[in-house]
C-alpha cells in the first residue's frame, strides 16, 4: 500500500496506529495526521528505538494495512 493512501485515510488509520503503537498518545496522532516522517518520529521518541527500527515497524505496518484490505 502506497503510504499516500494512509495520508489520504488517516482518520479510518488512526485506530490502528493507536492499536500499533499504544505509546502514542492522541495530541501525537492528531499531530502526525498521516505524515510518514512524523510518525516515524514519533515512533523514535516513544520507544527510545533507532530510526532504520522505526522504519521496519511502518514498513511492517503498511504490509499488515495492505493486507486487511484484501481480505
Amino acid at each position: 500500500m502506497n503510504w499516500d493512501v494512509i495520508e489520504g485515510n488517516w482518520l479510518q488509520y488512526k485506530g490502528h496506529v493507536k492499536a500499533q503503537w499504544g505509546k502514542l498518545t492522541n495530541d501525537h496522532i492528531e499531530v502526525i495526521a498521516g505524515k510518514r516522517d512524523q510518525l516515524l518520529g514519533h515512533i523514535q521518541e516513544s520507544y527510545g528505538i533507532d530510526r532504520d527500527e522505526a522504519e521496519k515497524q511502518v514498513v511492517a505496518f503498511q504490509k499488515f494495512l495492505k493486507e486487511s484490505r484484501s481480505s
